[in-house]
């Protein structure tokens, strides 16, 4: 079994070198290194050490995951014909993704890989901006870096920072978590007689001209709550807050059932907000009904009976479950094909099949008169009970008017009521089977009526004269002309 044995160049001269690892950069006739730019590497050119570097492979590819690939396949195959040295900037098992993969993929093709060690940058970072680790700090990789890595709470700091491409891709994931003015540090070379350390804001993070393949980016936490607004953890921080005992008298007395109007409101005015395309609106009544969600989780984490963390998991889960044409194996060619397996795995959860209780039963009995209407049809479809068409449905709504009008003349209250209903139910059938969710069109109409009352309500007051002075005629010919203004 042939070797690979992975050595740490450090973070800076060869004065910083272990002498063991130095001995064995000396002696080996196959050394192979990921990038030649490093200190050591000059030093030990003087001494006449030969090497193969993977520098030109940089310039092939767009991604650094194809680098890395690439690499990985080059080190294995040199591995089966001769033991070899592979040699990478600081410690080996800190920040090096070919490392790694050496580690995970050498066993299989019967190659030994040891990590005869080395110095990390880390110790001279630490030093370099005056860091104590106990604090607790994050290390991330620059070239994959993801907003969702970063913890602003904690230290960061951002190795393999090597050129202004990839310090831009930092600086831009950055900016989406931290002010663009935020103070960071850049150091290069840390330790070494070359360091270099730079505190800039963050905006001028690319702009550097000293970046290399040494080269390290300091992110000082976040103390400031004005800075974390962004943070769904300075959420649950402040909800906590106002039910706290400093808190708030009216949060702290809220219960699930008083909360339950309060929710009901804020869904309807995002809806509102949905229909007038505003975003502005979007956002902020989005963060209303948020807070609904987080003033229920947070009484049930006061109860002992449930926290932030159990409805995460809860709505990951369905999720995951109810999608195996995205997470799992299923297949679904089209949107309906979507539908349906979301209604089978719906049903097969909830442990209700058509012949064991009543189909209808799984429709939520608190929802508005008008959505359970809807809803209760929808159902009831599935099974074949429905009408063919809008046109066949509309001869109920033509049927259920003239019993209405019957009743309306008798002055039968209770029946009224009834047959009202009747109708009501009737027209929900023709909007569904026409493809119109009736709360959408009713919501429409409702948004209509206010523009077109609205504008006869300007005209009254130009007139001059009180409301009571006009006739219902002389008011519907100011709807007519709103009518004609397109309001």
């Amino acid at each position: 079994m042939n070797n690979i044995r992975v050595a740490g160049l450090g973070a800076g001269d060869l004065n910083q070198l272990p002498l063991g690892i130095y001995k064995l950069l000396k002696e080996t006739d196959h050394l192979f290194l990921r990038t030649k730019e490093h200190p050591v590497i000059k030093q030990l050119e003087e001494e006449g050490v030969s090497y193969h570097s993977f520098d030109d492979i940089y310039e092939k590819h767009d991604q650094f995951e194809a680098v890395y690939e690439e690499i990985t396949e080059l080190l294995l195959e040199e591995a089966t014909k001769r033991d070899i040295v592979y040699a990478v900037p600081g410690h080996p098992l800190i920040a090096e993704k070919t490392v790694q993969l050496l580690l995970e993929r050498s066993a299989a093709r019967g190659i030994n890989v040891t990590v005869e060690g080395g110095h990390s940058f880390l110790d001279a970072l630490f030093t370099a901006v005056r860091l104590d680790p106990i604090d607790g700090f994050q290390l991330l990789d620059g070239t994959m870096m993801k907003r969702e890595d970063i913890q602003i709470s904690q230290h960061v700091i951002i190795a393999q920072v090597y050129d202004q491409m990839v310090a831009s891709d930092v600086k831009l994931t950055l900016m989406e978590k931290y002010p663009d003015d935020y103070e960071i540090t850049v150091v290069t070379a840390a330790g070494s007689s070359n360091e270099k350390i730079r505190t800039i804001p963050l905006y001028e993070l690319d702009r550097q001209p000293f970046l290399d393949n040494l080269t390290s980016v300091y992110v000082p936490p976040v103390i400031s709550r004005e800075f974390s607004l962004k943070e769904f953890s300075t959420l649950r921080e402040v909800i906590a807050d106002l039910r706290g005992p400093e808190g708030c008298p009216w949060d702290k007395k809220q219960t699930h059932l008083s909360l339950k109007k309060y929710l009901i409101e804020e869904s309807y005015e995002l809806l509102d907000a949905i229909d007038r395309d505003n975003i502005d609106d979007m956002i902020e009544e989005l963060g209303d009904v948020l807070l609904q969600v987080m003033l229920h989780t947070q009484i049930g984490e006061d109860e002992g009976m449930f926290s932030i963390e159990d409805v995460l998991e809860g709505i990951s889960r369905k999720m995951i479950r109810r999608h195996p044409h995205v997470f799992g194996e299923t297949k679904a060619e089209n949107a309906d094909e979507v539908v349906v397996n979301w209604e089978q795995i719906k049903a097969k959860e909830k442990g209700k099949q058509i012949n064991s209780g009543s189909l209808l039963d799984q429709i939520e009995k608190g929802l508005p008169a008008l959505l359970r209407a809807y809803e209760v049809q929808k159902s009831a479809a599935k099974v074949g009970f429905d009408w063919d068409n809008a046109g066949e449905a509309m001869e109920k709504v033509k049927e259920e008017t003239k019993e209405f009008e019957e009743v309306l003349a008798k002055q039968e209250k209770r029946r009224q009521l009834e047959e009202v209903g009747d109708l009501l139910f009737a027209v929900v059938n023709v909007a569904r089977l026409a493809k119109i969710h009736p709360e959408e069109a009713l919501q429409a109409t409702n948004e209509k009526f206010y523009r077109r009352f609205a504008f006869i309500e300007e005209e009254v007051r130009k007139s001059g004269r009180p409301f009571d002075d006009f006739s219902l005629e002389e008011l519907d010919l100011y709807w007519n002309e709103a009518k004609k203004q397109g309001k």
